[in-house]
């Protein structure tokens, strides 16, 4: 791990010295864009050759078919433990009613006798969501992207996972997916199923939107197949960020840095701190959970790479210090945490307390865990059903509102030098007289 003490005010000198902890951007990488093109090029020249090919190079698997029949889903719901499955029915009650309460819903607004604008949320035709596989199996993704589709009213959800090297999709992903009320599922993964999904091959529809989150070569096609599709964040590796003070429990601290830290080799997990005997302590705890856990060597490459501790003067440079990191998952543990995340701008999502640990997001509470990495929660928000929406704008103008906008209307026309514009309004002068 990375440990930093920073003298003096953060937005002075911590910016410099934190440069490599910032910069965690995996669209930087020269190879994962050429590599993650040429497999775009390929599903758009190829199709579904293309994704068989993808199949057997990286997921070792001889597929007969891209699609995974409805009827595997019901089975494997059938056949899921009792507890698993009353486990991931608890979530996907929580996320529906979670996302139902935030529902987008229609306006309208009078700007002037006689004028009246409005928006409505109309639900997207079809989206693809994409639920990672590889090292961990993701049923949860599934359902963080699938019910909020489903509550936003849209027409046709489907799902592509990547296949292990038997060609089939895991028991609890397809009962997740059963249990999400998706349309259909496809097992296909990596760059390739977001090039199907965004331009569509005989058997993959193309979508309208492309949600859930994934490695960094899924990250990186999300980026580049925006011309074609909405995507909703480019959402990469796992992020953690812990601001703490000397009130904070180490432990605490640490067992939420090691749970991120397992998700991918290229997770950044990162505490911020004011105090050097918690710092030290965080540090020491790491080690130790870390030591002989089951994906260790995953652990010990994230932290290598992008694990780092940082003390800082006070708990206002440690508020700087998140609001520059612009973390995926903020976890804030200090004496007055209400406060402390009150004055923090950027986040993809907020843990109030050391109570609240990231893995209840993750699964349970019904907040959506599909979230904007790399630095780009400055711009970009965690899925929600507004994602699964497009905003139609209506405006009704009367006969009367049409005679008093005229003039003031020809008038800018003309500053525009748009003569057409200006007599199409100027015609309702006529209608004053």
């Amino acid at each position: 791990m990375i440990t930093l003490a920073v003298r003096g005010a953060f937005d002075r000198f911590g910016d410099a010295e934190c440069r490599i902890l910032f910069d965690r951007s995996t669209s930087e990488d020269p190879g994962i864009r050429q590599r993650t093109a040429a497999v775009i090029a390929r599903v758009r020249d190829e199709g579904d050759a293309a994704l068989f090919a993808f199949a057997r190079e990286f997921d070792g698997a001889d597929l007969d078919a891209l699609e995974v029949p409805r009827g595997e889903w019901q089975a494997a719901l059938g056949s899921l433990a009792p507890e698993l499955r009353r486990a991931l029915v608890r979530a996907a009650d929580n996320i529906r009613a979670a996302h139902e309460a935030f529902r987008p819903v229609a306006s309208e607004f009078t700007t002037a006798d006689g004028v009246v604008i409005g928006r409505r949320p109309d639900p997207l035709g079809r989206v693809g969501v994409y639920a990672p596989g590889g090292r961990a199996r993701y049923p949860s993704s599934l359902l963080m992207g699938a019910i909020p589709a489903r509550v936003a009213g849209v027409g046709e959800v489907i799902v592509c996972s990547p296949p292990d090297a038997s060609g089939r999709l895991s028991d609890v992903l397809l009962a997740a997916a059963a249990i999400a009320g998706v349309d259909r599922v496809f097992a296909v993964g990596g760059a390739g199923a977001v090039a199907a999904m965004a331009y569509g091959t005989a058997t993959i529809p193309r979508v309208d939107r492309i949600v859930g989150p994934g490695n960094a070569y899924v990250a990186e096609a999300k980026l580049q197949v925006g011309g074609a599709t909405a995507i909703d964040s480019p959402a990469g590796p796992s992020e953690l960020l812990v601001v703490a003070d000397e009130s904070a429990d180490p432990a605490i601290a640490a067992r939420e840095i090691v749970a991120q830290a397992e998700h991918d080799s290229r997770a950044a997990v990162v505490v911020v701190t004011t105090s050097t005997v918690f710092a030290a302590a965080v540090e020491s705890l790491i080690a130790a959970y870390t030591a002989g856990a089951p994906r260790e060597s995953i652990i010990r490459d994230s932290l290598a790479a992008r694990g780092g501790i940082v003390t800082v003067g006070t708990m206002q440079d440690a508020e700087r210090f998140a609001s520059r990191y612009a973390a995926e998952h903020l976890l804030v543990m200090c004496r007055e945490p209400d406060a402390v995340s009150a004055r923090i701008r950027n986040a993809g999502t907020i843990f109030i307390g050391g109570c609240s640990s990231v893995s209840f997001g993750d699964y349970l509470t019904g907040a959506n865990h599909v979230l904007p990495t790399g630095g780009l929660a400055r711009s970009y928000s965690g899925l929600s059903t507004i994602d699964f929406c497009r905003w139609t704008t209506w405006q009704r103008v009367d006969r009367p509102a049409a005679a008093r906008l005229a003039a003031d209307v020809g008038i800018l026309a003309d500053a525009e030098q748009l003569p057409g514009h200006a007599a199409a309004a100027r015609q309702w002068l006529e209608t004053a007289r």
